[in-house]
């Protein structure tokens, strides 16, 4: 998928565990796993907002695009 997501980064910065972030953000560490993992398919702006007051930071610094490569066919 284009979007990645670097949760774990800013986890590191934080020196928090996925535990503590998503006792914290009010979501299951499960549902974060998928997050951090690049398994969702969407992410509620609601979450993205509670995940940014957490870690204390903005939607840019925990998600990106990268490009899919060439040969990919698009």
């Amino acid at each position: 998928m284009p979007i990645v997501v670097d949760i774990d980064v800013m986890l590191a910065r934080r020196k928090m565990s996925v535990g503590e972030l998503a006792e914290r953000v009010g979501i299951t560490p499960a549902n974060l796993a998928v997050l951090k993992n690049g398994r969702a398919k969407a992410v509620r702006f609601t979450t993205l907002a509670a995940l940014c007051a957490v870690l204390e930071c903005q939607p840019g610094e925990l998600l990106r695009y990268e490009a899919a490569a060439a040969d990919d066919g698009e």
